[in-house]
């Protein structure tokens, strides 16, 4: 069964000296199965591994996913009418796309296992609207 991997996993795993890098380099280690993201979370996490940690960094993820690493889930146009939904409901935290993307992931693999440091934003989001997410990530 594959695994979702957020934003901040990945940010975890490349930025050495983060709070959460060696747990997620056990996390790494530990999982069997193949990983997914999507290009919401990719971009984001380019985004903030260059202003945050440098270009080095970013590169480095990036060699992450032409290694193979991690699938990236190719999102349609036909998915932006739940991730409006989604947005819409979780508006209060508020639901950003690269974390709408990963709900739908949720609800594509029926399986919502997934590495993240961001406990509260995936303790409170449902899968199929009912089913909580389960986080991988031991910090």
């Amino acid at each position: 069964m594959t695994i979702i991997a957020d934003t901040g996993f990945w940010l975890a795993l490349v930025n050495r000296a983060g709070a959460h890098h060696a747990a997620a380099r056990r996390a790494l280690k530990a999982v069997r199965e193949p990983l997914v993201s999507t290009w919401p979370v990719v971009t984001e996490t380019c985004h903030l591994l260059a202003s945050r940690v440098g270009v080095d960094a970013e590169l480095a993820f990036i060699d992450l996913a032409r290694r193979g690493i991690f699938e990236i889930f190719d999102l349609t146009p036909d998915h932006l009418s739940r991730v409006r939904e989604l947005m819409e409901k979780y508006r209060d935290l508020p639901m950003d796309l690269a974390d709408a993307s990963l709900v739908l992931v949720a609800e594509h693999l029926a399986s919502g296992r997934i590495l993240s440091t961001d406990r509260r934003d995936f303790g409170t989001y449902r899968w199929r609207d009912r089913k909580p997410f389960q986080n991988l990530l031991q910090t």
